[in-house]
């Protein structure tokens, strides 16, 4: 069975791709996920306020040392050594594309359009097969209104596509009104990917110390539903690639998400829960429901549950709603 896959442009041997976590903070952890059959690693994000922070430091560091002596700032390090800005993180990169053969894709969260696309530049220039932009916004101003909401992402992603050659995928969050004209919109200003969805943290509540809690919870089987659903709609109708990052918990959802018309189907928590060798057992089930259907390869079932494929369209629109609940 083969399970060659296109995404982004590059030919994945896998349709499971491991989605930007802190697994990929380790080299020797992105040659366990080559080694185990994943198609592609999505570097963890590079997160601009981070770098910013630690530039901030160093500078207070060295105005404090220019108050003493001029030999003092021979004390301290410079900039590499103190990892400041990307250096590590680019470094990371160079070191994942020299030591594997599978494609390696930058992820970056930034804030400033100077830092989207100052830093998109630089996973380029260390080797970044295509870039995965982290647009982690939510708009918890009350007077901000939803067209600035869009209109900023358009804008981000213009920037980005315009400063690189390498492919970009945006990552996309659920809570757009028109979530099929934003993907349009998205794909005009030059995205080739969109990945579905965002998975946004939100805080949680300590009601005996009354303080806000921060932890996280791993995604589950559940919550495949909805990019199931924008798959099913989007596939086909716009010239670029798509990506389900939600849920995996098995090979039944990667089966789920290509079926709706992904390219590829993306996995971290389930990482976290069996380990990284884990990526073989999915493959293996998804080539044994391949032989069982007579599938020989993805583009054999790939969309075949899409809207384009569906002779009853009610499917995917409120008559389903309506009978589902009258069967409830």
């Amino acid at each position: 069975m083969d399970l060659q896959t296109t995404y982004l442009g590059l030919k994945l041997d896998s349709p499971v791709v491991v989605s930007a976590c802190p697994l990929s903070n380790d080299i020797t952890n992105i040659k366990k996920m080559e080694e185990h059959g994943a198609g592609a690693v999505v570097m963890f994000s590079l997160f601009e306020e981070q770098i910013r922070k630690q530039e901030q430091r160093y500078q207070s560091i060295q105005e404090t040392a220019g108050d003493g002596f001029a030999e003092s700032s021979g004390f301290f390090p410079g900039l590499d050594d103190l990892e400041v800005g990307p250096h590590e993180y680019l470094e990371k990169i160079r070191q994942a594309k020299l030591h594997t053969d599978i494609p390696i894709i930058g992820s970056l969260n930034g804030i400033t359009n100077e830092g989207w696309i100052e830093f998109a530049g630089l996973i380029e220039e260390a080797g970044a097969d295509a870039l995965e932009i982290n647009i982690f916004f939510i708009p918890a101003d009350i007077a901000t209104e939803g067209i600035h909401v869009e209109q900023r992402y358009v804008d981000i992603v213009k920037a980005v596509t315009s400063a690189v050659r390498i492919p970009v995928a945006v990552k996309l969050s659920p809570y757009f009104s028109a979530t099929g004209n934003m993907a349009r919109r998205l794909c005009d200003a030059g995205a080739s990917s969109l990945v579905l969805f965002n998975r946004f943290y939100q805080p949680d509540f300590d009601i005996d110390q009354l303080k806000v809690l921060q932890n996280l919870e791993y995604s589950d089987a559940s919550e495949i539903r909805l990019p199931l659903l924008w798959l099913g709609l989007l596939y086909g109708r716009l010239p670029l690639s798509l990506a389900a990052t939600t849920g995996v918990q098995s090979e039944k959802e990667v089966i789920k998400y290509l079926l709706a018309g992904a390219d590829v189907a993306m996995v971290a928590s389930v990482l976290y829960t069996y380990g990284i060798d884990y990526i073989s057992i999915i493959n293996m089930g998804l080539r044994k429901w391949m032989r069982k259907m007579g599938f020989e390869k993805i583009d054999d079932f790939k969309g075949l549950m899409s809207q384009l494929n569906i002779p009853d369209l009610s499917a995917y629109d409120r008559d389903n709603y309506i009978r589902i609940v009258g069967n409830a």
